[in-house]
């Protein structure tokens, strides 16, 4: 998939929150794309609250692996501002496409935003556990991720989702966002599109 990376004026460097709000949007179609790319691997995730529930596993996974290539290039008090920021930003993409879609929780119920940073925020004990590298997540920090969404699969699709998540949608994701991510935080211009040959 291609992602739009660069900043269109370079020079200034960006606030933490301007970064957060790029990735939010780029960790949003990554997303989108895996699950995209996991109904044409025939993989039933139906439009509805199966659609979100793998949608927030993986963007839980995608932000933190985020997280980890942000401990990589940022002090650590620029990456606790940029985390927090990418989290609530992704959560209000989220909860604006799930009440469009499923309507507003029940009264009594947290907002869908607030369910998914109170999600977010009682998995990062677990993905604390787990090593990420030059190389990206290791294998459990990936099979975890693989485990949960199994857990939403109809019982057909469960002996191959694992498999269909390690193998291919999570590295391909990680590439994808260690690309954007590159990207985002370069303060070099954005190549300039070629121009088209003259007939004169």
């Amino acid at each position: 998939m291609r992602i739009k990376s660069h900043w269109f004026k370079a020079g200034a460097s960006k606030t933490p929150q301007q970064t957060a709000s790029a990735l939010a949007f780029i960790v949003w179609r990554v997303a989108q794309n895996m699950l995209k790319q996991m109904r044409s691997a025939q993989f039933d995730i139906d439009v509805g609250p199966q659609y979100f529930a793998f949608m927030r596993e993986v963007l839980v996974f995608l932000i933190q692996v985020v997280d980890r290539m942000a401990f990589d290039c940022m002090p650590e008090g620029t990456r606790a501002e940029f985390t927090t920021a990418l989290v609530r930003r992704v959560a209000e993409i989220l909860e604006d496409s799930e009440n469009d879609l499923l309507g507003l929780p029940a009264p009594g119920l947290e907002s869908h935003r607030t369910q998914f940073i109170d999600m977010f925020n009682g998995l990062s004990d677990d993905y604390a556990t787990f090593g990420h590298g030059p190389d990206g997540p290791d294998f459990a920090f990936v099979r975890y991720l693989g485990s949960r969404v199994t857990a939403l699969m109809v019982a057909k699709d469960r002996n191959w989702a694992l498999d269909q998540i390690m193998a291919i949608e999570a590295p391909e994701a990680v590439a994808t966002l260690r690309s954007a991510m590159q990207g985002v935080l370069s303060t070099e211009p954005r190549p300039a599109r070629r121009q088209g040959l003259s007939g004169d």
